[in-house]
C-alpha cells in the first residue's frame, strides 16, 4: 500500500517537473518570436514521461488510444527536443508560430495546475488519514 502511494506521488512529481521544463521551452519560443533564424523547439511529453517513469504510471502502462489523450512534450534532460514544423514561410526563417505557442503554453499551464492540484489532494488525504480526521 505504501509503495503504491509513493509511486503515485513520484509519478506525478516527475510529470510536474516535465511540465515545468516544457513551459520553459514554450516561453523561450515566445520570447524569440522576432529573432531571425530562431527555430522553435518542443518536446514529446508522453515519450519523456515514459522514459522517466519506466513506462508505468503506478503500475499501469502508459497507452494512448487517440493522439490527444496524453500531452505532447518531453524533458530536455531525458528526451530529445524536437523542432517545430513551420506553419508558414518567413523571410527571416523564424519558425515560431505565436498562435501555436500561445495555445501550447495555455494547455501546458492548465495541465501543470491539474497535476499540482492532484498532488495536493493526495497529500491532504494522507494527512487526514494519518491524523484521523
Amino acid at each position: 500500500m505504501l509503495n503504491r502511494l509513493t509511486d503515485t506521488l513520484a509519478f506525478h512529481g516527475q510529470a510536474l517537473a516535465l511540465r515545468s521544463e516544457r513551459q520553459q521551452l514554450l516561453a523561450s519560443n515566445i520570447a524569440n518570436a522576432d529573432t531571425p533564424g530562431y527555430v522553435a523547439r518542443d518536446m514529446n511529453f508522453a515519450q519523456a514521461l515514459q522514459q522517466v517513469t519506466g513506462s508505468t504510471s503506478a503500475g499501469r502502462a502508459l497507452t494512448t488510444s487517440q493522439s490527444g489523450h496524453i500531452g505532447s512534450a518531453a524533458s530536455g534532460s531525458t528526451a530529445k527536443l524536437v523542432y517545430a514544423t513551420p506553419s508558414q514561410t518567413n523571410l527571416d526563417r523564424n519558425t515560431v508560430d505565436m498562435d501555436r505557442e500561445r495555445a501550447n503554453f495555455a494547455d501546458n499551464s492548465v495541465r501543470y495546475e491539474a497535476t499540482l492540484r492532484f498532488i495536493n489532494g493526495n497529500v491532504r488525504a494522507l494527512l487526514s488519514a494519518i491524523t484521523g480526521q
